[in-house]
């Protein structure tokens, strides 16, 4: 999505050598008071039904990911696009009755398990999500 990647390239503007003096401020420690806000304003436009200033404060939400991935690019410790990726097979990994069964599924669900329901994703959560946490992301690096 070209938005999205001039999404990336405004924030590393922001905190480039000639960009936000407050923005290259920022740690991940700073920041977490706004994530939390940001998260209790979703929550309160989800209630009200507000749905212009839902779409408002998912951008900030997402700025907050973006804030943070991009101060952990400059620290050397993983990218958006790492991020992206550990997500994308933490969902396959968690759905396998949709994307299908690895060697890993079939060890540890019982035989012939249906995901017919959402009760029967969420009778196996605890199983899927240990399936998904024994695999470690590969850095886009």
């Amino acid at each position: 999505m070209k938005s999205f990647d001039r999404l990336i390239r405004v924030m590393k503007r922001l905190r480039g050598p000639q960009g936000c003096p407050w923005d290259k401020k920022q740690t991940h420690e700073s920041l977490l008071r706004y994530l939390f806000e940001e998260a209790q304003e979703v929550k309160a436009s989800i209630r009200k039904k507000d749905w212009p200033n839902f779409e408002e404060e998912l951008g900030d939400i997402l700025l907050q990911v973006i804030f943070h991935a991009q101060m952990a690019q400059e620290k050397g410790l993983f990218s958006i696009e790492d991020v992206i990726k550990t997500l994308i097979r933490k969902l396959t990994l968690r759905h396998p009755h949709v994307f299908g069964f690895t060697t890993a599924h079939k060890k540890l669900l019982k035989k012939g398990q249906k995901f017919a329901t959402a009760q029967d994703v969420i009778a196996s959560w605890d199983t899927l999500k240990k399936i998904s946490l024994r695999r470690k992301p590969v850095k886009s690096r």
